[in-house]
């Protein structure tokens, strides 16, 4: 099989990675991909929203399955042009890929499809942003009601902050705080069946003890020995098979991978957001632990096939990624600083790239995140010991990481 991966992220060197250790893949291409996905993939400059551009490099290229990678070329429609091409896609249409573009439609397809998520409004003046935010009360969740790369969420107990984040956007949805512990469950779809994979837990500020601005994700781990034990199916029942039955009422079948990220409050699990794709830094996780050959699997999704699809195989034990990230990031990040020390991959640990680049012969950071050390092991506590070990060994001027993830899972255990 020849499978082009859209994207240059640590997701995409995820995907990728498990992809090649795939027998049935003959051929692994990704475009533009990263200096980490370089070492596995062929890769090609061709700009991931350019519907037109990918679809002629899957045709050119013989693609049997393309996956895309990124929300910004779902929400372009990018998934479109490539099936308009008859090549098997990965991920949705542009319509329903608005269940990311757009909190707005998000929330419309929640209340329909009766899924339990947060009270809200959608305010596209600063007075309804001041009403909204006075309805609710502290903490105040503003969201950008478009991408933004997952840091347009703010919560804040400071009423300032909140309307000048409010005040900022075109049109946000303020809602109601949920409280409780976070999880991020993925399930993949085919627009009519669904299967989920192994719930997950990412830490969204920048800082240790969740301090800090947002981010996209400074780390991750799997799997979560305190969620309940039938949360999973409970998810599937109350969320995702409504989600997925309501976009096919409207015309709008999913196919691809349905990000529910969810608090489970006392009252039970409630939807903070839908992402039209996989989490980032969930993923490298998640597919670490997936002993079901993945493109088959995606293949399946792609060509509606799904529920003939063998039941999903995991292996034993957890994984841990701690994201290293750039000097400024998420305000600022720095870009070209050299990075050094990267340890060869072993069984317990390996490096993932997200924002990389070769200047020369010289590895240099790219973007804001720009490592995931991925480690493995019997449990959390090992599989966070090897991640941290590993990481001890990178060196990259000016990056921070987090260094308390998985650490509650590990003192509660």
């Amino acid at each position: 099989m020849r499978v082009l991966v859209i994207g240059s992220g640590g997701r995409e060197h995820a995907l990728c990675r498990a992809l090649r250790l795939d027998p049935a893949v003959s051929e692994l291409h990704c475009a533009p991909g990263n200096a980490g996905i370089a070492e596995v993939a062929t890769l090609h400059s061709v700009t991931p929203t350019d519907g037109a551009a990918v679809s002629a490099l899957a045709v050119r290229l013989g693609a049997d399955l393309v996956v895309i990678g990124p929300e910004a070329p779902l929400v372009a429609g990018v998934a479109d042009a490539v099936r308009a091409e008859g090549v098997p896609c990965f991920g949705p249409s542009k319509e329903p890929a608005a269940i990311e573009g757009s909190k707005a439609f998000a929330k419309d397809v929640m209340v329909a499809a009766g899924v339990p998520t947060a009270r809200s409004f959608t305010c596209t003046t600063e007075d309804e942003a001041a009403a909204a935010l006075d309805a609710f009360g502290p903490p105040y969740v503003v969201k950008d009601d478009g991408l933004a790369a997952g840091k347009g969420v703010v919560v804040t107990s400071d009423r300032d902050e909140a309307l000048a984040h409010a005040r900022a956007c075109e049109r946000v949805v303020i809602e109601e705080y949920l409280d409780g512990p976070e999880v991020s469950l993925f399930a993949l779809c085919d627009g009519a069946a669904a299967v989920p994979l192994q719930p997950a837990q990412d830490f969204k500020r920048a800082y240790d003890g969740d301090e800090g601005p947002n981010t996209g994700g400074m780390g991750a781990y799997t799997p979560l020995p305190w969620a309940p034990g039938d949360l999973t199916e409970q998810v599937m029942a109350e969320v995702v098979r409504p989600t997925v039955a309501e976009l096919a009422r409207r015309g709008m079948p999913y196919n691809g991978v349905l990000y529910a990220g969810l608090a489970l409050t006392k009252a039970g699990p409630r939807v903070i957001e839908f992402n039209a794709r996989f989490g980032d830094p969930e993923t490298q996780v998640v597919l670490d632990r997936l002993a079901t050959p993945l493109a088959g699997l995606l293949l399946a999704c792609a060509t509606g096939d799904l529920a003939a699809h063998e039941p999903l195989r995991w292996r034993a034990g957890a994984a841990v990624t701690v994201v290293v990230a750039a000097e400024n990031y998420p305000v600022d990040p720095v870009k070209g600083d050299a990075i050094e020390g990267l340890p060869p991959a072993t069984p317990d640990a390996y490096v993932l790239h997200a924002g990389t680049a070769f200047d020369g012969d010289r590895l240099v950071s790219n973007g804001g995140r720009v490592l995931n050390v991925v480690g493995t092991g019997a449990d959390i506590a090992e599989a966070r010991a090897a991640a941290y070990e590993a990481l001890k060994r990178i060196s990259m001027r000016g990056s921070h990481h987090r260094s308390d993830i998985a650490l509650a899972a590990v003192a509660e255990a």
